[in-house]
């Protein structure tokens, strides 16, 4: 297989997994990946972070199935089910055909932290344990909405 380079869906600070207040990403149950820390500054778009097909999709979360077999969570947000969409709008429907950089849905940032909830954003290598990621931009490092943020080497 070919390097899948995933792009950030959101502007913000680049974090590790293990940042995130959840297990489940933290200890990379799901799959190993990277976070991104979202600017609070109001609504946002979330953007797919690669080319594919919405397979999951919920308000506060879209996995896409890529053309290989690979498969990519990006979760706006910890805990932000509780929301049950409340301030989340999707742009994309389940089956559709997705690009790099394309808006997937809108929410706030803001209003979520005002929930009491985290904002931080993984973006996962559904089960891929053995796989290879590369970091493109660094831990600590603010990184604009769309921009590169690691390679997913098999």
């Amino acid at each position: 297989m070919t390097a899948v380079r995933l792009h950030s869906p959101v502007a913000g600070v680049v974090r590790p997994l293990a940042d995130v207040p959840d297990v489940v990403f933290a200890e990379a149950v799901v799959g190993p990946g990277i976070a991104v820390e979202p600017d609070r500054t109001g609504r946002q778009d979330v953007l797919a972070p690669c080319d594919g097909v919405v397979g999951a999709l919920h308000p506060h979360a879209f996995a896409l199935e890529l053309a290989d077999g690979r498969s990519v969570l990006v979760h706006a947000g910890i805990d932000t089910v509780r929301l049950a969409g409340l301030g989340f709008e999707l742009h994309v429907q389940r089956g559709e055909a997705v690009r790099t950089g394309q808006r997937m849905l809108s929410w706030s940032p803001v209003d979520v932290a005002a929930a009491g909830l985290a904002t931080i954003c993984p973006v996962v290598a559904v089960q891929a344990d053995d796989a290879v990621l590369v970091p493109l931009a660094p831990e600590g490092e603010h990184v604009a909405a769309g921009a590169p943020l690691l390679d997913w080497q098999d």
